[in-house]
């Protein structure tokens, strides 16, 4: 199902000065670029552009609003985001302008449902894969997958043959993939004495030479001396 957001857009000129000098103004460079659409340079607000570069939108259609004829109308997917090393905002936006007729390959969240019933017998569930790749029409692009691992047991496991996908998506990712797992907790093994060189002491073993023999050592031979 098409997500849609608007975004305010202003055409702009290409170029890294113009670009550091539209940051001082809290707006942010982007380009688009697309199958039938040619490169344009534009800014967003920085608000937006916060808001949007977080998760949940990477599959977003966002309509770009502008009075740019060229850029108004404008339908595109997030591409790729720079942000500052430092304070992690964004600073450039990359969008790409697919052509609605035509599909594309996108990631896609799995959601697990419910609660596994191997974990009531004292297993562990783990998620192996939390993604998977699809085709698709841009506007029919689906927010996420649900997996119900209610019936999951001890040592058993989910793939991607197990989620339920609609015929109209073309599923990309291996169906024999795995999933999620439950799967026994390990026990750790007794740590080992250690001696003193670092080296393992064995039960029974011989003290080294120069070691101090033991209590009970002593007491045999002052016995043997009386």
């Amino acid at each position: 199902m098409e997500k849609t957001h608007e975004i305010k857009a202003s055409s702009r000129q290409p170029g890294k000065g113009n670009a550091r000098q539209l940051r001082t103004q809290k707006l942010i460079p982007a380009v688009v670029y697309g199958p039938k659409q040619d490169n344009i340079t534009i800014a967003i607000d920085e608000s937006d552009a916060v808001k949007y570069s977080r998760h949940g939108f990477e599959n977003t259609i966002f309509t770009l609003k502008s009075e740019d004829k060229g850029v108004n109308g404008v339908r595109v997917l997030r591409k790729d985001i720079t942000v500052h090393p430092v304070t992690r905002k964004p600073t450039h936006f990359d969008f790409f302008a697919p052509d609605m007729t035509q599909t594309v390959r996108v990631f896609v969240e799995v959601k697990f449902v419910g609660r596994a019933e191997g974990t009531k017998e004292g297993g562990v569930f783990n998620a192996v894969l939390r993604e998977v790749e699809i085709e698709c029409l841009p506007g029919e692009i689906p927010e996420s997958f649900e997996l119900d691992i209610t019936a999951l047991n001890l040592d058993e496991s989910l793939h991607v043959s197990d989620l339920k996908v609609p015929e109209k998506f073309k599923m990309i990712t291996s169906m024999d993939q795995t999933l999620c797992t439950v799967a026994e907790v390990e026990e750790e093994a007794p740590a080992e004495a250690v001696a003193a060189d670092g080296t393992t002491a064995a039960a029974g073993a011989a003290p080294a030479a120069g070691a101090a023999p033991a209590a009970g050592g002593d007491a045999e031979k002052k016995a043997e001396k009386k």
